[in-house]
């Protein structure tokens, strides 16, 4: 923790700063004291009287204290005080002290996991502490903290240690009290009990005017308080010249004032207790220094007030189940279950309007601006438990922490899907670096590989969105890919049957009960193949007969029902009839209404219609992979079999010891480090000269092939750097020659291989992700790597099947399986070489880059032929133990 400290959330959502103590702090922590009662410092001191209490924080503050403390501040007062005084043997006694008006609101939980990240970091592995038997405060909080706590009994007190080991019980326990603290910090700002518009308007032309507007409109039953100081009356409201002179205080403020105005206005908001603000205006980090210093100072006098703050730069934010219409959106919103967040203003303008025009509505909409402080991951903390939410859409340009948000959309997309339409797929920052992995990995593959691992489904446009977010509202998840087509006429259902194959989508043929109860339905014109076609004769009651019988094939695991008005029974007993066959149903229904979309609600169920088969399929597409990733196992695959991560540890530490900023490895260490992890690599000679390339030959065996090596060297292949199927002595000599002379300095040796065995050249490779972490890679391989770009990236360590997976959805896959009477390549060889890469690297955040390129793949076997590794000290990780607001 820095000097500045870090901000964080108490379980009833209110904010308190922590940071590390400082000698400045004895008035403060003095005055605590006296805010003790006599049996908070008995506890605490085991000692009557304040006399104690004082000694110590004159202690704790002056020289030459052998301890290291945090101290909490809330509304500029010392709330609570942490401590502990380290030993020789890895331990530290610790103490908290927390003001009686903070107690059971979670403050001395917060403080010592705190306090936990800050031993750690220091080498400290345990904590210890002494307890008086009467301290049952102290005791629940130990017992309830996450920590494995070992208690030894005392004649009057407890002896405690508990090892600061980072178990998945400790990192639930904090998670929990994450979520139950970001949700109550939400309520006020998207339940709020009285809202405060400053800057609201007579002038019906005025972004200030539009929110009151919207905020009676909307019908929200809070108190609603009209800010300014020239007027005493707007829109029949009685307005008030400051928030100060509001009666009975404000929990939510919406701020429409010039940008140079707003630090200003939060600060009065801040002095008279409001609770959270949502900043409309422009004029801030957006416009470039001035904007970004006027938005700094926004935020810390937010923090400073325990304020949440939505915006600045936005449109405001709304709750329909509140009635709550805090924006200046030209439209009311209609109530629904659908949940957004949007960063673009126009794109979150856009999406409500379309959602509108669709039929679906939406239970919340906050329009995030410029995400100065709340963003997507406090909103899935808040929409998690939201009884009016089924599904979560968000629009991101950015990620704050994306590590926290995969955690969250994981969380949540196992009880409400997450659907995301990311912007910013072009990479134009480029990158640094001189592996094949590392240069295809572009920023946008690290988001890919981020959300698919958190099963967010991820769209490509706003019609995409809603259209999925409509299918995951309204009807259940498919359990397979199996889908029927029914409808009224040809042509639509084979461009629905065409759209499901070519999105990975089956359209079996139907059981043969199932085609003989559409026969009789159906009569003799219709086909009852799959798509099942009624004709332009078929009515609304044969639809509806149709739907079922297909729902009730136990070979079917969707359907999609086709309608082209006018024909048949007309659109209105259509769409009734289709709603009627969904009645009840445990498999998803689609309707395509050729050039409508739609919801159909008949007041029982609701239906997605949309305009052209290609959306329904694309959104049943998303709604298979979500029902899929449910159904993966969440926890990483075992650990292969034979790896020594111990010695890969001692071998990346002694490395980056000898060059502490990192290297490329020579082959020969890259080798051993591959090898503790029993990665297959062909057998490797170094040599420095032609007679000793000769010499490696001999022991080797020939053919041999002879590879430069060099820290500029990567594309080897390239420079005339490799030689290939040399079959004399002389041949390797000439050839080892020829290469000096031609690469000059850029060769600092070679090695000799003997010649591999034919099979398909894949490639694996790996790096970690400053900010999205370890990514691994599996492509086609040797020097098509880069020209076909056939390669896919997951996050690592890989899940269970995960491996086969990458290899199968390879464009390459069939070269492995035996293309054209090939004999079939080792496939199972592969995903071990696979899974072991991507332990190797998740084991180990040192691994900058790596390429294993290429891997020959056998009938037999494989073996990696070219191999490099580049050590590099890795970014400090976030600790799972920070609670800490971004």
């Amino acid at each position: 923790m820095t000097d500045a400290g870090e901000h964080a959330l108490l379980r009833d959502g209110s904010m308190v700063h922590i940071r590390p103590l400082a000698r400045s702090d004895g008035a403060a922590l003095h005055a605590l004291v006296d805010r003790l009662s006599e049996q908070s410092a008995y506890l605490r001191f085991f000692t009557g009287g304040l006399r104690t209490p004082h000694a110590y924080v004159d202690r704790v503050t002056g020289d030459g204290w052998p301890g290291h403390a945090l101290v909490a501040f809330m509304g500029g007062q010392a709330m609570g005080l942490a401590e502990m005084i380290p030993d020789d043997g890895g331990r530290a006694e610790i103490g908290v002290l927390v003001d009686d008006r903070m107690h059971g609101r979670g403050l001395g939980t917060l403080l010592l996991e705190q306090l936990a990240i800050e031993a750690d970091a220091r080498g400290i592995a345990e904590f210890t502490a002494t307890v008086l038997w009467e301290n049952r405060a102290m005791m629940e909080l130990l017992a309830t903290a996450g920590f494995r706590v070992r208690r030894r009994f005392g004649d009057h007190e407890y002896d405690i240690g508990f090892p600061l080991a980072c178990t998945g019980e400790l990192v639930t326990a904090i998670e929990a009290r994450e979520h139950t603290a970001g949700v109550a910090s939400l309520k006020r700002v998207l339940r709020p009990w009285s809202v405060a518009v400053i800057g609201a308007s007579r002038d019906p032309r005025t972004v200030g005017h539009r929110i009151l507007r919207n905020l009676l409109d909307g019908g929200y039953s809070g108190a609603i308080y009209p800010v300014n100081p020239h007027t005493d009356e707007i829109l029949g409201l009685p307005a008030f010249p400051t928030v100060s002179a509001v009666p009975g205080g404000v929990c939510l403020a919406v701020v429409a004032t010039p940008a140079e105005a707003v630090p200003k206005v939060a600060r009065h908001c801040a002095e008279h207790g409001v609770q959270a603000l949502v900043v409309v205006s422009a004029g801030f980090a957006e416009t470039g220094a001035e904007g970004a210093r006027r938005e700094a100072e926004l935020l810390a006098i937010c923090r400073d007030a325990g304020m949440r703050l939505v915006g600045p730069n936005c449109l405001g934010i709304v709750n329909t189940a509140e009635g709550l219409n805090a924006s200046f959106l030209p439209a009311i919103p209609a109530r629904g279950r659908l949940a957004v967040m949007s960063q673009s203003g126009a794109v979150g303008s856009a999406l409500l309007e379309q959602a509108g025009a669709t039929g679906l509505g939406v239970s919340s909409f906050v329009s995030a601006g410029n995400k100065a402080d709340i963003s997507g991951n406090d909103l899935l903390q808040y929409w998690e438990d939201d009884p009016d939410t089924s599904v979560v859409a968000l629009y991101l340009e950015s990620f704050g922490n994306p590590r926290k948000f995969a955690a969250l959309a994981r969380r949540v997309g196992a009880r409400k899907p997450v659907v995301v339409l990311k912007s910013g797929r072009s990479d134009a920052g480029g990158r640094a670096v001189r592996s094949h992995t590392a240069a295809a990995a572009t920023s946008d593959i690290a988001v890919d590989s981020l959300l698919r691992r958190a099963g967010v489904v991820r769209v490509e446009t706003v019609r995409d969105l809603l259209d999925t977010a409509r299918l995951l509202a309204c009807q259940p998840l498919p359990g397979g890919r199996r889908v029927a087509v029914v409808g009224n006429s040809g042509g639509p259902g084979v461009l629905a049957a065409d759209a499901c194959a070519a999105c990975g989508l089956e359209v079996p043929e139907l059981a043969e009960a199932t085609r003989s109860a559409l026969r009789r339905a159906l009569g003799p014109s219709a086909a009852v193949a799959n798509p099942v076609d009624l004709t332009a004769d078929g009515g609304a009651a044969q639809l509806t007969e149709a739907l079922r019988t297909v729902l009730a094939d136990p070979g079917v695991d969707a359907v999609i029902a086709v309608y082209t008005p006018p024909f048949g029974s007309g659109a209105a007993a259509s769409k009734a009839a289709i709603a009627a066959a969904a009645h009840g149903a445990d498999k998803p229904v689609l309707a395509c209404v050729v050039g409508e979309d739609s919801l159909i609600d008949d007041g029982a169920v609701q239906v997605p219609a949309y305009a052209y088969p290609e959306q329904a399929v694309t959104a049943l597409r998303h709604a298979v992979d979500q029902a899929e990733w449910r159904g993966r196992p969440a926890s990483p695959a075992a650990g292969p079999p034979g790896i020594r991560p111990g010695r890969a540890r001692s071998l990346i530490e002694a490395e980056l010891r000898f060059t502490p900023s990192g290297r490329w490895l020579d082959p020969e260490t890259a080798h051993r480090l591959l090898g503790h992890y029993g990665i297959a690599m062909a057998e490797t000679i170094s040599v420095d000269g032609p007679e000793g390339a000769v010499e490696a030959a001999a022991l080797t065996g020939l053919p041999v092939a002879l590879k430069a090596t060099g820290p500029a060297l990567v594309h080897k292949s390239d420079v005339g750097g490799v030689r290939l199927d040399l079959r004399t002595a002389e041949q390797v000599r000439d050839a080892y020659r020829d290469m000096a002379a031609a690469l000059g300095d850029a060769m600092t040796g070679a090695v000799v291989q003997r010649m591999a065995g034919a099979g398909v050249e894949i490639i694996i490779g790996a790096l970690e992700d400053p900010r999205f972490g370890p990514l691994v890679m599996v492509g086609m391989g040797g020097i098509a790597a880069d020209l076909l770009g056939d390669r896919v990236f997951r996050a690592a360590p890989l899940l269970d099947g995960e491996a086969g997976e990458m290899i199968r959805s390879l464009r390459c896959a069939p070269l492995l399986s035996g293309y054209r009477g090939r004999p079939p390549a080792a496939v199972p060889a592969l995903e071990d070489q696979l899974a072991r890469v991507s332990r190797l690297v998740a084991d180990n955040p040192e691994i900058a880059e790596l390429d294993l390129n290429p891997v020959i793949v056998t009938p037999r076997g494989t073996a990696a032929v070219d191999v490099r590794v580049r050590l590099a000290p890795p970014p400090p990780a976030p600790s799972p133990l920070s609670r800490a607001l971004g």
